[in-house]
């Protein structure tokens, strides 16, 4: 590891120390000057973001670059409007951090509690949303983490002014810990950084298949992220097919690019209104593709992949085989089945009659999130505040020795603490 690689990440594991033990307050208040500064600079953000987009125009010509990938660069004012409030919303939320998640009685004189704290440092690559750097900084503050970011070559003066201006907002807060947000950019960093199981407790990545993989096979240190969003629509035989038809439209269409965007259609062959439905979604401009190379493919644009299956079971059967545990959705007029479909579908979101673009921290109430996870422990679907802590033990005695109970001098009573 290089010398100032680990500069950097020592000083996010002090930062880390000190930021853990800070007032709600003060996160408050440092959430809040970033907002306002976002505000005042608003204008110097869209400027780097054009310079990017300028740039990425040319890897778009040369291939270097998605389509999608371009769209996921461009940085609005809708976006900007979203990253502002999206700040100001964590600022709102309730601390995560020092939670009485259990408080039992072992013995008397002799209380545990389960306490939530913060994971650590966290190593977040990214590529292309620039708008990340915003929502990552903010749910690390909040949650009292240190936070050590990667962006992708194609968003690089957009991240830098971004990172500029929560510094420049992050030095005007009294008493707020150094280095609490850092910034590395070369992709040597990002080797170093998966090295770095010392100093980082967690990598989340946000991108595609290829980057998702690539750090989940060079890293020793937890990741937490999906690699791909393969996410599925099932129209059953008893949907309505206006409601449907509205659904997948939404899905596919709303905004392609998405990791929670629809990508497969699975139809009921004893669903009447079929042709129908696949009419309305081709005058939404979207392509139906019904023989595809493959059922897990992420297409990233108005491609849509359908099939028909003549029961549930099928369509389940189908999702938990080429799905990527993110997302899936189920249209029918019929509850029973809906719950059959959502308790066997196994995805980190399981929809009734709903678009699968709500899977997203915002939507959920989290104010924002650092990414969507398929993971099966610690944090699962959009990752907000709860989703960066953890817990720890405290016990709380008078003199207690295990030697008592082990000779049976004492006994446990374990009583809840309501």
């Amino acid at each position: 590891m290089s010398k100032d690689f680990k500069k950097i990440a020592k000083a996010a594991k002090q930062a880390s120390l000190e930021i853990a033990d800070i007032s709600t307050e003060l996160k408050n208040e440092a959430l809040q000057k970033i907002a306002e500064m976002f505000e005042v600079h608003k204008d110097e953000i869209f400027d780097a973001n054009k310079t990017d987009l300028e740039e990425a125009e040319e890897l778009l010509a040369k291939g270097e670059i998605t389509k999608s990938t371009f769209n996921r660069l461009r940085l609005d004012e809708f976006k900007m409007r979203d990253m502002i409030q999206g700040v100001r919303d964590i600022a709102s939320l309730e601390d995560p951090i020092g939670k009485k998640l259990l408080e039992r009685e072992l013995d008397k004189g002799l209380t545990l509690c389960k306490v939530s704290c913060p994971i650590g440092v966290l190593g977040i690559i990214f590529e292309a949303r620039p708008d990340v750097i915003s929502q990552i900084s903010a749910l690390a503050i909040k949650s009292s983490n240190a936070v050590i970011l990667k962006g992708g070559k194609e968003s690089k003066h957009t991240t830098q002014k971004i990172m500029e201006v929560i510094n420049f907002a992050l030095d005007m807060v009294p008493n707020f810990p150094n280095n609490v947000i850092q910034q590395v950019f070369s992709r040597d960093d990002v080797k170093e950084m998966l090295e770095c199981d010392e100093y980082i407790n967690l990598i989340i990545p946000r991108g595609g298949n290829k980057l998702v993989k690539y750090i989940k096979e060079n890293t020793n240190i937890p990741v937490l992220g999906h690699a791909s969003g393969i996410c599925h629509v099932f129209v059953d035989k008893s949907a309505d097919v206006d409601m449907a038809s509205k659904i997948v439209i939404d899905a596919k269409t709303q905004y392609p690019s998405a990791c929670n965007a629809v990508e497969t259609l699975l139809i009921h062959s004893s669903f009447q209104r079929a042709s129908e439905l696949l009419a309305s979604l081709q005058l939404s401009e979207i392509k139906l593709v019904s023989d595809p190379e493959a059922w897990d493919i992420e297409y990233g644009e108005k491609t849509l992949s359908y099939k028909f299956v003549n029961s549930i079971d099928e369509a389940i059967e189908h999702i938990n085989t080429y799905g990527s545990g993110h997302t899936d959705s189920i249209v029918t007029s019929n509850p029973e089945r809906a719950e059959n479909f959502m308790n066997k579908v196994d995805s980190a979101g399981v929809y009734f009659n709903a678009s699968t673009r709500f899977a997203d921290g915002f939507r959920y109430g989290f104010g924002a999130e650092v990414g969507i996870s398929t993971n099966k422990t610690h944090a699962r679907g959009p990752v907000g505040l709860e989703g960066l802590t953890i817990y720890k033990y405290k016990l709380v005695g008078n003199g207690h020795i295990v030697d008592d109970y082990a000779k049976g001098k004492k006994k446990f009573h374990h009583r809840d603490i309501v």
